[in-house]
């Protein structure tokens, strides 16, 4: 990226850098947004393919961002900055790119694991499995990005180089779009953050109860609480007294 915005449109290295800097910091905070509407809201799989369009879309607008090259003259070349308009295009498209990143990385790692069933001893071979292909495959993409695509870059030009993760991209949203019948979707569960305060607050206001012995006295929500407990009931123990 640092070579697309200095060579592609003429920023100085020091912007440049300040660029990259901001974009990589609220890329870091956009997936506590992304979790919370995955968890909350959304499910995790219609998160992740509103990420994955918006990324399309950033995709699609930064081949269109390239400037002319520089031109000669004067024993010197002279090269045009980016105006203010394609500045403005830039950052909206980094701004989506933020986005986009707050609601996949968040999310694929754990909607993969939503597809085993935990209380099946038969499935735990195929979780160790998926989880060790997942990562293979991750780090296979990043060698082929930072090799093949880096030379295409270089070589061919940057239409090619970015047109090419834009391509990997579509055909990815099309492939995990079709799969949506196959996949295992769970049901939002809720914001842990939203649960942390209201149990903070009930504990605080009945700091003065005296628990009781028996935990089928105290209050439960099969309906509620299903989804993150076991058969409906959350299961109590004395880890915390």
């Amino acid at each position: 990226m640092i070579s697309y915005l200095t060579t592609q449109l003429h920023m100085p290295l020091t912007k440049a850098a300040n660029t990259l800097t901001n974009f990589g910091g609220t890329a870091s905070l956009t997936p506590l947004l992304g979790a919370f509407l995955a968890d909350s809201y959304a499910g995790r799989f219609w998160t992740i393919l509103a990420a994955s369009l918006v990324y399309q879309v950033v995709s699609s607008t930064l081949i269109r961002t390239q400037l002319q090259p520089c031109d000669g003259g004067g024993g010197g070349k002279i090269c045009q900055q980016a105006d203010t308009g394609q500045l403005a295009i830039l950052y909206l498209s980094l701004a989506l790119a933020a986005v986009g990143a707050g609601g996949i990385r968040p999310c694929v790692v754990a909607f993969g694991a939503d597809q085993f069933d935990e209380t099946d001893p038969k499935q735990a071979a195929k979780t160790w499995r998926y989880f060790n292909w997942y990562y293979f495959v991750m780090g296979a993409s990043i060698l082929l990005a930072v090799t093949v695509v880096v030379w295409v870059q270089d070589n061919v030009g940057w239409g090619w180089g970015l047109g090419i993760p834009t391509l990997a991209m579509f055909l990815s949203i099309v492939a995990f779009g079709f799969g949506y019948p196959l996949y295992r979707n769970l049901n939002p569960v809720g914001s842990p953050f939203t649960r942390l305060v209201q149990v903070s607050v009930a504990a605080w206001r009945k700091r003065k109860v005296g628990a009781v012995a028996d935990p089928r006295e105290l209050y439960r929500n099969e309906e509620i609480d299903g989804p993150i407990s076991v058969g409906g009931k959350l299961l109590h123990t004395k880890q915390m007294r």
